[in-house]
């Protein structure tokens, strides 16, 4: 089961994929698909870009991450790069984040290859999507300078089977605040890290209230406002010193651009007054913010081209929109008119025993299959 196969290779974000890249590509050459490869800076990771079909701009692209989440085995019933079929699920880290839809994909390429297609099938893994979507944008800048452009996107985040036509965006940072360390029995001749970076963390936190004011009266989501969150915290050696550093990972999850300056805005006045502190004391302290990622989100488009696919495909379904961040954002900023709609619940990805319903799967294979009819049409 190419599922199965997919699970097993260990694709944790921001580690190499290259032997997932490489099984994935000897089945597209297998097929006759045209391929292109893009790279992480490093040469560990690599995303697909393949076609099936003629040349040239257009077509429908089918797109998921080869990427997943970090795993505590001991957290598993099951190894959770082992597939385990049991009560009409498939286990695995991955199976619904979202192998199960590239599985899919990949088990119709046979199918796919023997049509005659009137416009073009691509086929595009990405790499490092869970980690600061640092794959994509490789991929779309390649495509924006070189072609083809794909008519449409179609991101197989698992939905349960729901169309999605828009989303959240997705902005994660690193802070790393720098003072003085010294001995904790005379704190004012130091600088705390810790201390000061549980300040700016509560200066974030007690943004939610005015972000929760802001939110547009018409806002489809849940919860309706930008939220933020800081994921971790990391600093000091121990109870008696003074840390000198200490770090920190957080997001925020816009609805609207101007919560996004809202929040700078309002952090960068907060580090002034901070920083004027800490410099009492200790001249070269410092609070630095790292950007991992600003990926906007997917703003609804009735008209889209991509929604217009879904209903000829499902007919007249309800559309939603979902707080979480995927690679549609990317696409859509890049002129591809994009859709998310997979197999699989959101609620079990990243979690221990993750899983994807074998009746989703069933499901997406007959979609996809009318899909490579509606593309062998004139």
């Amino acid at each position: 089961m190419i599922l199965d196969d997919l699970i097993a290779f260990e694709t944790v974000a921001l580690t190499p994929n290259l032997d997932m890249v490489e099984y994935c590509v000897a089945r597209l050459e297998a097929v006759g698909a045209d391929i292109r490869l893009t790279h992480s800076d490093d040469g560990t990771r690599a995303n697909v870009f393949a076609t099936i079909g003629p040349g040239g701009d257009g077509g429908i692209v089918l797109s998921g991450h080869s990427d997943v989440v970090p795993v505590h085995p001991a957290d598993w019933t099951t190894p959770p790069f082992e597939a385990s079929h049991r009560e009409g699920r498939v286990h695995g880290r991955g199976s619904a984040d979202m192998k199960g839809f590239i599985a899919c994909v990949f088990a119709l390429l046979p199918g796919f290859a023997e049509l005659e297609l009137v416009r073009p099938l691509h086929v595009v893994l990405t790499f490092d999507e869970e980690d600061g979507f640092h794959g994509a944008p490789v991929l779309l800048d390649d495509l924006v300078w070189n072609g083809p452009k794909p008519a449409a996107a179609l991101i197989g985040e698992p939905t349960g089977m729901q169309v999605i036509g828009a989303h959240k965006g997705c902005y994660e940072y690193t802070t790393t605040v720098t003072g003085l360390n010294g001995h904790s029995s005379e704190p004012a001749t130091a600088v705390s890290a810790v201390h000061y970076a549980t300040r700016w963390i509560a200066g974030l936190m007690a943004l939610g209230p005015d972000l929760a004011e802001r939110a547009p009266a018409d806002s489809p989501y849940q919860p309706a406002h930008t939220t933020t969150n800081v994921g971790t915290i990391v600093g000091g050696q121990g109870r008696c010193v003074v840390a000198a550093e200490c770090s920190f990972e957080w997001e925020m999850r816009p609805v609207q651009q101007s919560d996004v300056s809202f929040v700078k805005d309002s952090m960068a006045a907060l580090e002034e007054r901070l920083l004027a502190e800490m410099r009492v004391v200790h001249p070269e302290a410092s609070i630095e913010t790292e950007r991992v990622c600003e990926v906007d989100g997917l703003v609804m488009d009735e008209f889209s081209p991509a929604l217009e696919v879904m209903t000829s495909l499902l007919g007249e379904a309800p559309t939603g929109v979902v707080s979480y961040g995927t690679e549609a954002g990317l696409f859509q900023a890049a002129g591809i008119p994009a859709v998310v709609w997979g197999p699989g619940d959101i609620a079990v990805a990243h979690r221990p025993d993750e899983y994807v319903e074998v009746t989703d799967l069933a499901v997406c294979l007959k979609v996809l299959e009318q899909l490579g009819e509606l593309l062998a049409q004139s």
